[in-house]
């Protein structure tokens, strides 16, 4: 009788000329792979900031940072009420910056955000560094489908300091993101034989057009203006974005998506259409895609920097008078009082996404305790670089001890990811320009 084969859960598939592929989660990997609980990741970004009135404006309780305490506890404020019923999954976290932010445009707060790269003096010839997504992308990919989820309000990438991703990848290049409901269903839910088929030629055929051109390609460059050298690049990232996804869809090609209901979704909604009804959708694909363990990393953009994009529209189309940049910038009481409003409606959203992500269940605790959602902006109030409005959901099985209201003086935004990746089990050295991980918090395990 043969003696069963074992593999490490690191194992590869090595082909010609040295070429390997990172094998999915197998039975013969053992118990310690296969029981392994899921650890996710998502990254949720607004723009332009939250509302923090001032004292004098006399509406404290509509500040996005918790302002009151009773029996010991934070009070939610009217902005983040929506919240309350998750007081043990959430935290606030307060005081924290990226360095490079008071340095830089104000306007690429969302291109630091996840990074935070000191874009006001980037490395020659490069813009920006990885993003925590990213990152943690590079060490969960193995264990499921897709590397990554990169979602956003406007989709592709934009352009520099008005980008329309907050992802960047490992050299710092904007991973283009994907807006359509249903494009995001098909692309998670409908990776058949055919399709990845019918992806894969196509590919392979653009790949040996860019391959046959390179050198001319290369000579073009140089006579490039700066804006075109941009695009190049961006297709050249999206050629490599393509190229991940379709080696993750071979590799599990023949396991079954676990069985769901999809009845809940609609999928012709779009981003000109009804707000919540857009998020919501969103929102269900991403927690439909951690149950089923397709990806274990997501970033959203909910919204863009600057009244660029079609979210700026979106406090109209909930009867609130003024566009969202133009909220941002208002500094009278009602203008906070209109501000705030919206930060309510997002808090509503979020609110949405944290009870599907509680529905679910995990082999221990439930699809909400495996999953650290991060929610914030890169800036506080009008372009403010500092007190990063910052929330922090679930994580509790890793470790995470909420219904804190944190705050310890001034501190960098990277020491915060650190904590992150450290209590996902990514024992990284830093992130960026961290210095240490977060001490006295609610990471008990970093």
């Amino acid at each position: 009788m043969s003696n069963p084969l074992r593999l490490d859960r690191r194992a590869f598939l090595k082909g010609v000329g040295g070429m390997a592929l990172a094998l999915p989660v197998l039975d013969a990997m053992g118990k310690n792979a296969t029981d392994a609980v899921p650890r996710r990741f998502c990254a949720l970004y607004t723009a332009n900031g939250m509302a923090l009135p001032k004292t004098e404006h006399g509406i404290e309780e509509w500040h996005w940072f918790p302002t009151a305490e009773q029996n010991g506890e934070f009070v939610f404020g009217k902005s983040t009420e929506p919240l309350a019923l998750f007081r043990k999954h959430v935290s606030f976290m307060g005081g924290l910056y990226h360095p490079s932010g008071p340095k830089s445009d104000p306007h690429v707060c969302s291109d630091m955000w996840l990074t935070g790269a000191p874009l006001h003096n980037p490395k020659p010839g490069t813009y920006n560094s990885a993003g925590l997504d990213q990152v943690v992308a590079l060490h969960t990919r193995q264990h499921c489908r897709q590397p990554s989820l990169v979602l956003s309000i406007d989709a592709g990438t934009g352009f520099l300091s008005r980008t329309g991703t907050i992802s960047f990848n490992l050299e710092g290049r904007p991973v283009p993101a994907e807006n359509s409901p249903r494009r995001v269903f098909d692309r998670l839910f409908r990776g058949d034989r055919g399709s990845v088929a019918s992806e894969r030629d196509a590919f392979k055929r653009r790949m040996k057009l860019v391959d046959a051109v390179a050198e001319n390609a290369r000579s073009l460059n140089r006579q490039l203006g700066s804006s075109d050298r941009e695009r190049m690049d961006q297709y050249l990232t999206s050629l490599d974005e393509v190229e991940s996804r379709l080696i993750a869809s071979e590799r599990w090609i023949e396991i079954p998506i676990k069985k769901q209901d999809y009845s809940h979704l609609n999928l012709d909604v779009t981003n000109e259409g009804e707000p919540a009804e857009y998020y919501r959708n969103m929102f269900d694909l991403i927690a439909l895609a951690f149950d089923a363990d397709i990806t274990r990393s997501v970033a959203f953009m909910l919204n863009r920097e600057d009244g660029m994009g079609i979210s700026d529209t979106f406090p109209l189309k909930l009867g609130l008078k003024h566009t969202h940049h133009s909220l941002s910038h208002a500094g009278d009481k009602a203008g906070q009082l209109e501000f705030a409003k919206y930060d309510r409606f997002l808090s509503q959203q979020l609110a949405h996404f944290l009870s599907q992500l509680s529905t679910y269940k995990d082999r221990a605790g439930s699809v909400l305790d495996n999953t650290i959602v991060l929610f914030g902006s890169g800036a506080s109030t009008t372009h403010n670089p500092r007190n990063l409005p910052t929330l922090i959901a679930g994580g509790n099985g890793m470790g995470l001890r909420h219904g804190v209201n944190w705050r310890h003086g001034e501190t960098r935004m990277s020491n915060l990811y650190l904590s992150i990746l450290r209590s996902m089990g990514i024992e990284q050295e830093s992130f960026s320009d961290s210095t240490s991980t977060l001490s006295n918090s609610i990471f008990s395990r970093v």
